[in-house]
């Protein structure tokens, strides 16, 4: 099953990589069930993160790409989630993984005015990367922009 750029992978794909990626400065929150508070609260802490890592004009977007994962991950599952930001030389992977199996429907808003289904499009529109990690529990959905996008 394709995602948004990239395939669906197995656990054992995401931790080859992981340790490359977790050379620089990381951000890793546990999301209550349905606590919608911890989406501003995921910005917040992002936002300090990319602030220590360098400044930049696309820190908005990697803001509002995290607020979207996390917003999907607390209405569209029964659950709790983590939420993980790293940041490396390359850029900014950040991936939130629920414990709950079914995989996101990415679909395009009804009407013009509809404030709900816009997430993994903006997710794949604007991330210069993205897609679904399958674990044995649940799933993890993540994007990465480059270094010069994310700082």
């Amino acid at each position: 099953m394709t995602t948004g750029a990239s395939s669906v992978r197995t656990v054992e794909d995401e931790t080859d990589g992981a340790a490359a990626r977790a050379s620089g400065p990381q951000l890793r929150r546990r999301l209550g069930r349905a606590d919608l508070r911890a989406v501003p609260e995921a910005r917040r802490a992002l936002r300090e993160l990319l602030h220590r890592w360098g400044p930049g004009e696309r820190s908005e977007v990697a803001e509002l790409l995290t607020s979207e994962l996390v917003t999907n991950a607390l209405v569209h599952t029964d659950d709790d989630a983590i939420l993980t930001a790293t940041v490396s030389p390359s850029g900014l992977r950040v991936e939130v993984r629920d414990f709950v199996a079914r995989g996101p429907r990415p679909r395009v808003p009804a009407a013009a005015e509809d404030t709900n289904g816009r997430g993994l499009f903006l997710i794949e529109s604007l991330a210069d990367d993205w897609g679904v990690c399958a674990h044995e529990v649940g799933k993890s959905v993540w994007f990465e922009l480059g270094a010069q996008q994310a700082a």
